[in-house]
């Protein structure tokens, strides 16, 4: 049983294994990304039940550019089906959806549906649902720099006056775009432990979690042993 006391107010997911899933099961790449989207579903609706605040997942990296056309418009199009299938259950649910990275280089139709659901959800009070779409933390990083030369080139402040917080408010989980806080908690599935390059500033003091199941097997019941084995953490912040 999970200690209501000890949710984690943000928990982030780097959503890995739906390619080697796909591999496992003889399928189409696509489908592994169909399945990874059915497996969101249902992680969506364990954190909104349990009283998680934020969920963040890692959807389309700034380096996913690479693959093959045939997979990036897959996942583009699988954006489209979900908001069709998903947005009035997200919307009953009391779920916000925001967007964190450049979504406007997404296909026209993504763009639109991204757009419905950001509408139809701003004024919800439950879940925060942050999808990291065209996403890298360097470029984030980088913009947020881009940003505050901009107000130091004006004379909004000065070089000495930067400080953590001041670039954090810059990223875009800061305050002046989203205010979301730094997550609590980071899984990544399919066994593998590196970051790749996802919410580097804002992960200096979450726990880790690295299950091996890949991510379209990863079940609320698989959900629920990591949020058990985080409330067993002492969690000191860089103190003693």
């Amino acid at each position: 049983m999970l200690d209501e006391r000890n949710i984690p107010k943000h928990v982030a997911i780097i959503m890995d294994g739906n390619g080697r899933w796909a591999q496992k099961n003889n399928t189409t790449r696509l489908a592994g990304h169909n399945a990874g989207m059915r497996a969101m579903k249902e992680i969506v609706k364990s954190s909104s039940a349990w009283g998680v605040e934020h969920l963040t997942v890692y959807a389309f990296s700034t380096e996913n550019w690479k693959r093959s056309v045939e997979e990036v418009s897959g996942i583009f199009k699988l954006i489209v089906i979900y908001v069709d299938k998903e947005l009035k259950e997200l919307h009953k649910n009391n779920v916000k959806v925001n967007i964190l990275g450049d979504y406007s280089k997404l296909p026209k139709e993504s763009v639109e549906r991204l757009e419905k659901a950001l509408g139809t959800t701003k004024n919800n009070t439950g879940l925060q649902f942050n999808i990291a779409l065209n996403y890298g933390s360097r470029d984030e990083i980088t913009k947020a720099v881009r940003l505050i030369s901009e107000k130091v080139k004006n004379g909004e402040f000065t070089p000495e006056q930067i400080t953590e917080e001041m670039i954090g408010q810059h990223l875009y989980t800061g305050g002046l775009f989203h205010n979301i806080p730094d997550p609590d908690l980071i899984i990544r599935t399919s066994g593998e432990r590196r970051l790749s390059n996802y919410l580097l500033w804002q992960s200096a003091y979450s726990e880790f979690a690295f299950p091996d199941v890949l991510w379209p097997d990863f079940s609320p019941a698989e959900y629920m042993k990591i949020m058990e084995e985080y409330q067993s953490r002492d969690r000191r912040f860089g103190g003693r």
